[in-house]
């Protein structure tokens, strides 16, 4: 089996773009990948494109030859582009594997040890503005089976919040506690806003709802500045999604600065490099909680890792999508009790329909986290869960 082509598909998000990468073979089987980067897609499409005359002629049976062999010529052997592109490609090369030899990822990684995996919810909150807007949106989503739940309560603050602005974070998150009541765990997203000394007050504030975690306090450059904040905080801090190298995460480990980590598949170079993560991280008994907002191939990665690492505890869902998910993507998701049943079938169980990425190209998207659009991170009328 010899690979005869790869495409590159970039389609609107509404958030963010899905950047796919499919990878077709003279045996007639094909494989599908995501490298999705917020911000950066085209960069990472471009970057998929300058691989391909690696991967023409090659046989997409050899993974790590061929991911290994593209990350040495890059040179700069590193960044989340490059890391990107490689997930991309690396996981379509895994489904096309997966579907030859007629077995679902996971047992390239190592075979299952769970069915299923619990799930938090994420992009329940759409549309959001107020302490009541964000507890009257909670209820639904316990309604709807999850069992935890995350959101980022602290407007539009970057580095440093005002005695009012930390009043107006605790009364969102209690409106929330109240309405999901205390058997729910909350996740307090602070997508990396706070400078060290407001990161410590803001998870003293937040100690008293008993959050599962306060997830990425800082912004990602230091880890010794992670680590002064774990080691000053009174709740459990997660972090990773914003590192791709897996070199980084075991700065973080050995710097004691974390007690979640959060590697995300579509950054840190690809499924294996996850599962190195994973793997250290048990090694120091750090549970690891996949970060997962992206597409649905996305998903369909990190439920195969969840199927392979005994150390995954929970899966970000991305509760509501944008209303074309269904057009561009076959896959199948079976979600009950708060929990997503791990799919069997060969490679990774998904498919993108190409008509259909062409049909939502690329649209240029900007960061919402400090301007007060936070909370519109779908179409207005995008109720519709992934799962129903």
């Amino acid at each position: 089996m010899k690979i005869t082509a790869v495409k590159v598909f970039v389609v609107d998000g509404f958030r963010a773009n899905f950047v796919f990468a499919k990878i077709e073979t003279d045996a007639g089987i094909h494989g599908v990948g995501e490298g999705t980067v917020e911000f950066n897609e085209l960069a990472v499409a471009a970057a998929i494109e300058q691989m391909t005359p690696d991967l023409l002629g090659k046989d997409p049976f050899a993974v790590l030859g061929l991911t290994g062999f593209i990350h040495r010529q890059s040179y700069f052997r590193t960044g989340v582009v490059l890391r990107s592109a490689l997930s991309a490609v690396e996981a379509a090369l895994m489904d096309i594997k997966g579907k030859a030899l007629g077995v679902p990822v996971y047992e390239l990684l190592g075979g299952k040890v769970r069915d299923r995996v619990r799930c938090y919810a994420n992009a329940w909150f759409t549309g959001a503005k107020s302490a009541g807007d964000f507890a009257e949106k909670a209820g639904p989503v316990v309604d709807a089976g999850f069992g935890a739940l995350k959101w980022d309560p602290f407007g539009s603050a970057y580095m440093e919040l005002d005695r009012a602005e930390l009043r107006a974070a605790e009364r969102c998150i209690a409106a929330v506690r109240k309405a999901v009541g205390d058997d729910v765990d909350l996740l307090i997203e602070g997508h990396g806003r706070f400078n060290v000394a407001t990161a410590i007050r803001a998870a003293g504030m937040m100690a008293q709802f008993q959050p599962m975690w306060f997830e990425e306090p800082l912004p990602p450059e230091s880890v010794s500045a992670v680590a002064d904040v774990r080691a000053h905080s009174p709740v459990p801090i997660a972090t990773g999604e914003r590192y791709y190298e897996p070199a980084r995460f075991l700065d973080l480990i050995a710097a004691d600065a974390v007690d979640y980590l959060q590697p995300d598949s579509c950054h840190v170079g690809g499924l294996e490099a996850t599962k190195a993560i994973t793997t250290m991280a048990e090694a120091r008994f750090i549970p690891v909680a996949p970060h997962n907002p992206m597409g649905p191939v996305a998903n369909a990665m990190n439920l195969h890792l969840c199927a392979a690492l005994d150390n995954v505890v929970i899966l970000e869902t991305m509760m509501f999508d944008v209303p074309w998910r269904n057009e561009i993507c076959r896959e199948t998701i079976r979600f009950a009790d708060g929990f997503m049943t791990i799919d069997d079938t060969p490679g990774l169980g998904v498919d993108i329909d190409e008509e259909a990425c062409l049909r939502h190209p690329f649209k240029r998207q900007s960061l919402r986290h400090f301007d007060g659009r936070l909370t519109d991170i779908r179409p207005v009328g995008a109720e519709k869960t992934i799962f129903s």
